[in-house]
C-alpha cells in the first residue's frame, strides 16, 4: 500500500486537489519509500486564502503571545530533534550528525527568533516642530511566501519562518519535493506549540506551485535558496509581480591557504568543508587555492585524512551518506571524467567507493582532483557534491584575482597566520561571507546570511537583522495634538486660580 505525504493547510493535512505525486527515495537504498503529493495551483490558493483569513488576528495578537508560542516551538523541536534528525537522514541521506546540526542551526534562529519584541521596536522623535511628534512602526507584510531546497529540508525553513511568523505574518512553505517530510512535521510542531490554524501552511509540489507562489496576488514576499538558475528566475518573476524577494543562489567557494598557514589545521579545514554533507551544501569549499610551495605537501595531508572516511547509510555511523538522486549522483560522476580530460590530477578517485550501506543506494565517495585547469567547467561549475578541486597558485595577488572573478561570492576562507594578510583578503575580496582559519563561515543567528554578486538576488540577506527587516514594513506617523489651553477641548483638568 502506498503512503502519501499530504499537503498542511489551514491546521491540518490534506490531500489538496491534484491527482499528480512523486516519488520519495530513501538515498541509501535506492528503493522509494513514499510518494509526495505535487500541488497544483489551486491548491496553492487553497494555502493562501487560509493565510489571508489568519492574518489578522495572529497580526493583532501580542508580543507575548507570539513569542511564548515560539518557545514552546523551541523547546518541542530541541526535545524531539533526534525524531527530526531521522526524518532527514531516511530522505536526503546525509548522516545523523550532519542531520543534527543541521537542526541545531536552525534552533538558532528560532532562539533569535523569540527575542524579536527587542527588534521590533520603532523610534520617536519629540517636538520636530512646535506641536508636532514623528514616529515609526514596524508591521508585517501579510502572508508570505518560502521556497526550499532538497539540502537543508529543515535549517533553510527554519532561517524564515521563525522570524516570519514572530513578525505577525502567516506563511505558506513550498519544500522540496524530494524530501518534503520535515516541513509537515514542522507544522505539526508548530500547532502542537499552539501556533493558530493557517498560520503556517505546506504546500509540496514542482514548478507549478513555485508559479503560483511567485504569481498569487495576495502572497507579499518570496524567500528562496537554490541554484543560481532559479534564484534569479525567482527573483525576476516575483519582483515583476511586486513582491519582496530574497532569492540565495549558488556558489562556488575558494579557499585560499598561505604559506605560512599552519597545513594540519588546513588539510582538516579542507576535508570538513569540502566532503561534510556529502558536499551538497552552497557553503561547501570546492575549490582550493594553494600556494606552490605548500601545494604538495597539503594536498598529500588532505589525501591522507580522506582515506579514514566512511562512505554509507547515514544511520551506521559514516562520515557520509549518499547523493540524493541517482540522476544527480551521475552527474557528478561525470565531472570527474572531464577533470581528467582537461588534464587535472585524480588524485582520490569516488566514482566507485567502498560503502557500509545498500548496493542500490546512490554512492559516491570523497573525491580529490589536483592541477585543475581555471578554463575546465569542474573549476567554473557548482558541481554540488563531494569533489574538491586544488587549484595552484603563485601568490596571494593570483588567489585573490580568482576569487574575485568567479561570478559567484558566497562564501571564502584564507588560511594564514600572518594577521596582516587576512586583513587585506577580508577587505578586498569580493564576496559576501568570509572565513579566516574557518572554512565554513555562516554567520550565527543574530547576523545575516548571505553572499553577493550571481548567489545573492533580492532586497534582503536571510535571518538576523536583515531577516526582521525583511519580514516588516515600516509606517512612519506625524502626529500634532492640540493642548487644551490652546483651544482645544476641555478635558477637565483643574485650575489653579
Amino acid at each position: 500500500m502506498t503512503t502519501y505525504i499530504n499537503h498542511f493547510i489551514g491546521g491540518s493535512t490534506a490531500e489538496g486537489s491534484s491527482t499528480r505525486t512523486a516519488p520519495v527515495f530513501n538515498p541509501a537504498t535506492g528503493v522509494i519509500q513514499k510518494e509526495v503529493r505535487l500541488g497544483s495551483a489551486a491548491d496553492i490558493d487553497t494555502a493562501v486564502k487560509a493565510a489571508a483569513a489568519a492574518f489578522p488576528g495572529w497580526a493583532d495578537s501580542s508580543l507575548a503571545k507570539r513569542q511564548a508560542i515560539l518557545f514552546a516551538f523551541r523547546e518541542l523541536l530541541n526535545a524531539r530533534k533526534g525524531e527530526l534528525a531521522e526524518i532527514l537522514t531516511s530522505e536526503h541521506g546525509k548522516v545523523l550528525s550532519d542531520a543534527g546540526g543541521e537542526i541545531a542551526r536552525g534552533l538558532e534562529v528560532v532562539d533569535f527568533a523569540t527575542g524579536i519584541p527587542q527588534l521590533l521596536k520603532g523610534e520617536y522623535s519629540e517636538n520636530v516642530s512646535t506641536g508636532v511628534d514623528v514616529y515609526t512602526l514596524k508591521q508585517p507584510l501579510g502572508v508570505v511566501g518560502i521556497i526550499s531546497p532538497f539540502n537543508f529540508p529543515a535549517m533553510v525553513p527554519l532561517w524564515f519562518f521563525p522570524l516570519a511568523l514572530a513578525a505577525g505574518n502567516t506563511v505558506v512553505l513550498k519544500p522540496s519535493e524530494k524530501d518534503p517530510s520535515a516541513a509537515v512535521w514542522m507544522a505539526e510542531l508548530l500547532k502542537e506549540a499552539g501556533l493558530p490554524d493557517g498560520v503556517f501552511n505546506v504546500v509540496h509540489g514542482d514548478k507549478e506551485a513555485v508559479d503560483a507562489i511567485l504569481e498569487h496576488p495576495v502572497i507579499q514576499s518570496v524567500s528562496f535558496v537554490g541554484s543560481t538558475p532559479i534564484a534569479r528566475y525567482i527573483y525576476e518573476t516575483a519582483s515583476k509581480n511586486g513582491k519582496r524577494v530574497q532569492a540565495l543562489g549558488g556558489a562556488k567557494n575558494h579557499m585560499l591557504v598561505l604559506p605560512d598557514a599552519d597545513l594540519d589545521l588546513a588539510a582538516d579545514a579542507a576535508v570538513n568543508a569540502g566532503f561534510g554533507s556529502a558536499g551538497e551544501r552552497c557553503m561547501a569549499i570546492s575549490v582550493l587555492l594553494a600556494v606552490d610551495t605548500i601545494a604538495d605537501d597539503l594536498v598529500s595531508r588532505i589525501a591522507s585524512r580522506m582515506s579514514s572516511l566512511t562512505t554509507g547509510d547515514g544511520r551506521r555511523g559514516c562520515d557520509m551518506g549518499p547523493l540524493i538522486t541517482e540522476v544527480h549522483r551521475d552527474k557528478v560522476a561525470g565531472y570527474v571524467e572531464v577533470a581528467s580530460t582537461d588534464g587535472a590530477t585524480v588524485v582520490v578517485d569516488g566514482r566507485n567507493p567502498e560503502v557500509n550501506g545498500d548496493d542500490g543506494g546512490f554512492w559516491f565517495g570523497p573525491t580529490l582532483l589536483d592541477h585543475v585547469p581555471t578554463s575546465s567547467t569542474v573549476y567554473s561549475d557548482e558541481i554540488f557534491g563531494p569533489v574538491l578541486s586544488v587549484v595552484r597558485v603563485s601568490s596571494y595577488a593570483e588567489g585573490l584575482e580568482l576569487i574575485n572573478n568567479s561570478p559567484y561570492g558566497n562564501g571564502t576562507a584564507i588560511f594564514t597566520n600572518d594577521g596582516g594578510a587576512a586583513r587585506r583578503f577580508q577587505r578586498e575580496v569580493s564576496v559576501g561571507m568570509v572565513g579566516i582559519n574557518v572554512p565554513i563561515p555562516v554567520p550565527v543567528a543574530y547576523h545575516s546570511f548571505g553572499g553577493w554578486k550571481h548567489s545573492m538576488f533580492g532586497d534582503a540577506k536571510a535571518y538576523g537583522p536583515q531577516g526582521v527587516e525583511f519580514f516588516t514594513r515600516e509606517k512612519a506617523i506625524t502626529s500634532r495634538w492640540l493642548d487644551p489651553s490652546h483651544g482645544g477641548l476641555n478635558l477637565g483638568f483643574p485650575e489653579h486660580d
